[in-house]
């Protein structure tokens, strides 16, 4: 399921590129295929104009953008967690194993271990331009070319799956650092009575 995600996602990347002399122009794009069949919900086997045969993946880009940010934010909320709904992330999980790990009771000097600061890569605030639109109602607009935002929202998850894949690395080497200071304090307890 990655391959063809990857694909779609390739697929898309060139269509984009394609639009080389300016890439945020919508450029028409011949979809029509013969003797096509469906492979899963947007994509397609068939033989397409040219009498190549191809696999076609096809979405709606509101759809695909939804999807991706989806993806990304709750990547963010996985590795940083969510304030709104009291979670924690891997950020937060791996902030209270080094509080654990410093306390007396567990073999720490009581002195908090340093945690980087949270870097959450999503949070902006949009700009908006202030005005009066055509119903004559006071609004505030954003605008982003699509291809720009499609862009700014992989390099996130690039990130985010990176820090992900980090901060798991470090909650691991400080729950098993825990582990091994409470049986070695718990061995002292049961050797000394």
């Amino acid at each position: 399921m990655k391959a063809v995600r990857v694909f779609g996602l390739l697929a898309l990347s060139s269509v984009m590129a394609a639009c080389s002399s300016n890439p945020h122009k919508a450029e028409k794009i011949e979809t029509k295929m013969e003797q096509s069949e469906t492979v899963t919900g947007d994509e397609k086997v068939g033989i397409n104009t040219d009498g190549n045969m191809i696999v076609q993946k096809k979405v709606a880009m509101n759809e695909e953008l939804r999807r991706l940010q989806y993806e990304v934010y709750e990547l963010e909320d996985r590795v940083y967690g969510n304030r709104k709904y009291g979670s924690k992330g891997l950020y937060g999980t791996l902030k209270g194993c080094r509080e654990n790990l410093a306390r007396k009771d567990n073999g720490g000097d009581g002195k908090l271990m340093w945690t980087e600061p949270m870097d959450r890569v999503t949070d902006k605030e949009d700009e908006f331009k202030i005005g009066i639109d055509e119903q004559n109602k006071l609004v505030g607009v954003s605008e982003e070319f699509l291809n720009d935002r499609i862009v700014r929202f992989r390099n996130y998850k690039m990130i985010l799956m990176k820090r992900q894949d980090e901060y798991e690395d470090k909650l691991s080497i400080c729950k098993t650092e825990l582990a091994s200071r409470k049986f070695d304090a718990d061995k002292t307890k049961t050797s000394g009575n």
